[in-house]
Formats: C-alpha cells, structure tokens, sequence
C-alpha cells in the first residue's frame, strides 16, 4: 500500500496542517479522526488496516486529514462566536485548500466527485461538509457522528453556527438543486447502543427521519447494545460497509 504524508501551512488556519494519502487509485475518500484527532490516528487505531486490501485493489483511497477540534467547538476559553468562526475556517481550510490540492496530486478527472467518512466529532464534520456543498462529495459514511453542536456551545445560535448545524438548516431547506444531489448521493449513518452511543444513535435516527421528510434516502444502520464508543466497533463498522461499498474481485475460479 503506497502513502505519502504532506504538510503547509494553512492560509485560513495559520498554522501547519498534516495529511496523509492511502492509494494510488479508486474512490477518493476524505477521512476526519475522533473529537480532537490527528490525521495518524486513523492509521494507528486500524482503520487504515481495515481499508488496505480495498486500497491495495485499486478501489478506494483515503485521505486522513487532522481535526482542529480543541480551537473551535472545543474551545471553552473563548466565546461561541468566535468558536463558529474559527470552525467556519477550518470548513474554509477544507473546501479551499485541501480538497483542490487532493484533486491535482490524486489526478481526479473535473467531474470526479469524492466521498467523506468521520468518526465521532468526525463524523460531524463529514455530514456537514457533504450537505453544506454536495457538488464535491456524494458519499459519506458517517460513524457514531456527534451532530448536535448545542453539547458544546448550549443555546448560542448566530448565523455561523447556524449554517454549520446540519440538525437546524436541513429543516428549513427547499432549494431543490441541494436535495437532487442528497438524492443521488450515498448517505450512511450509523451508531451503536452501548456505552457513550444512546446521543449519537439518537441524533441519528432524527436525521434519518429529517432526511426522510425531504425525499431523500440514507442508510441508517444501528447496531447492537454491545456496541460501544469505542475503535474496535468503529473497525469493525468500517469492514461492513467497505465490504458493501466497494466490493472486492471474486478470487480466481469462484
């Protein structure tokens, strides 16, 4: 499995940020780690073995990228304001840098659009990103996502926090050039039961039902009540839905 590691310092973040890119070839995968995470944390927690015989066919690459989750929603010291700020940067950082820089080194042809996954906080940022610009991305799996923002900045709400709280703009949106491409996209969410899961399930299931409201489809898959907050069920998860998405050859005389 070839990777090659990158770093710049961003123009919206002003500081350096790190990637890392899994493949050659197949499905561009945009990849955001748990709350607070690091690019490497989804090599070193298994995901990436998880994906690698996918990787090493041809189907898919990812792209691990870091959170700056602790200087944005995460950020008790500062007010909620400036915390949405700060995330709408990182949003900028996303859209702006990394996914043109992605698509010029990974060779992505004009119409090539890329898919998201995102674990936890993760799983937020991928939800978010897929809805708030569908033009880029039709695929996003998102695991245990934490959705509602409210956990880290209560009431607050200005028009920045606003438009990245998919809970609160999805219910209000009929702009029909959005929700065509919601519905011809892939939308995977899925949660456990067990500990530190029943917000994450939840918030999942209300999606689901919000998305539905809309006509657009999503996969909600919830697992059982063993299935915890934890990375053995997200690799676990991981398999499962690679396995559904980008099924592997038949061996030779199946």
């Amino acid at each position: 499995m070839n990777s090659k590691e990158f770093q710049w310092d961003s123009k919206f973040l002003q500081q350096e940020m790190s990637l890392r890119v899994y493949g050659d070839t197949g499905k561009l995968i945009l990849a955001f780690p748990t709350e607070n995470g690091r690019y490497y944390d989804l090599e070193n927690f298994g995901i990436i073995g998880v994906a690698q015989e996918y990787i090493d066919e041809g189907k898919l690459q990812i792209a691990a990228i870091d959170s700056c989750d602790s200087e944005n929603w995460l950020n008790h010291a500062i007010h909620p304001e400036e915390r949405a700020q700060r995330y709408d940067n990182y949003v900028r950082y996303v859209i702006s840098e990394v996914v043109p820089f992605l698509r010029k080194e990974q060779s992505l042809q004009p119409d090539e659009t890329m898919g998201l996954l995102g674990i936890s906080l993760g799983g937020y940022h991928a939800l978010n990103l897929f809805f708030r610009f569908p033009d880029l991305f039709d695929l996003v799996l998102s695991l245990s996502g934490k959705l509602r923002l409210e956990q880290y900045i209560g009431d607050y709400m200005d028009e920045t926090v606003y438009y990245n709280a998919p809970m609160h703009y999805l219910k209000n949106l009929t702009d029909e050039k959005y929700l065509d491409k919601y519905r011809e996209s892939q939308i995977i969410i899925c949660a456990g039961q067990g500990k530190w899961e029943e917000e994450m399930a939840q918030d999942a299931m209300e999606l689901q039902m919000l998305l539905r409201k809309k006509k657009v489809r999503s996969w909600l898959d919830i697992w059982g009540y063993d299935v915890d907050h934890d990375w053995k069920w997200w690799r676990n998860q991981c398999e499962y839905f690679l396995e559904q998405l980008f099924p592997l050859n038949e061996p030779d005389g199946a």
